[in-house]
Parts: structure tokens; sequence; C-alpha cells
């Protein structure tokens, strides 16, 4: 089984920063997209910005300029650059590890870390 775990969340004032990041509980041999995720209270999960294993990246235009996704296929890590912060962007943060294969053996599966709370507020 593996476990994704975020950290880097927090509070932070509108035009801030904050870097989150994720990383397995174990090695993984391939894994097909990551991404992260957002959850605002009393809204849809939407996906923020997803990276493929060839690096080929995508955001929702609501964070395209403002954020940047990156990943680290030998450690399996994922990280997101948040740079000027509004407050719309105040939610749980999730990270997605999609098509993720833990031996060449094993079947696919999808895995999700617990969340992440950002809070953008003055």
């Amino acid at each position: 089984q593996v476990q994704l775990v975020e950290s880097g969340g927090g509070l932070v004032q509108p035009g801030g920063s904050l870097r989150l990041s994720c990383a397995a509980s174990r090695s993984i041999f391939s894994i097909s997209t990551m991404g992260w995720y957002r959850q605002a209270p009393g809204k849809e999960r939407e996906l923020v910005a997803a990276i493929t294993s060839g690096g080929s990246t995508s955001y929702a235009d609501s964070v395209k300029g403002r954020f940047t996704i990156s990943r680290d296929n030998a450690k399996n890590t994922m990280a997101l650059q948040m740079n000027s912060l509004k407050p719309e962007d105040t939610a749980v943060y999730y990270c997605n590890f999609k098509g993720a294969r833990i031996m060449p053996w094993n079947p696919l599966n999808d895995y999700w870390g617990q969340g992440t709370q950002v809070t953008v507020s003055s």
C-alpha cells in the first residue's frame, strides 16, 4: 500500500507564497500523472495542476502564471509553488498520483493524500 503525505500548507497573506510538497511512503516503479487538487468549503474538488511523467504540465485557468508544479521521478515527490496567492485560493489541497504501478507486475492504481489546508487571509 502507498500513502501520500502533503506538507507546506498554512496561513498566508494575500500576495504571499507557499510551497506544497507531496511524498510517497514507499518507492513506486512508475507514475503516469501527478496532480494537485483543491476543495473549498461548499465546492467540488477541482484540478489545480498536473504533470505527466514526461514533464508536460497543465493548470487551471485560475492559477496560470501564479502556480508552478514540479516532480522528481527518482524520489517520487511532487511540489506546487504558489505565488501571488489570493483569498479565493483558500482550500484544502490534495495530491494525487494517477496510474501508479508499485512494481512492474502490479496493476495500475490511483493514490490520494489526506490534504493540507491553505488559507489566504489578511
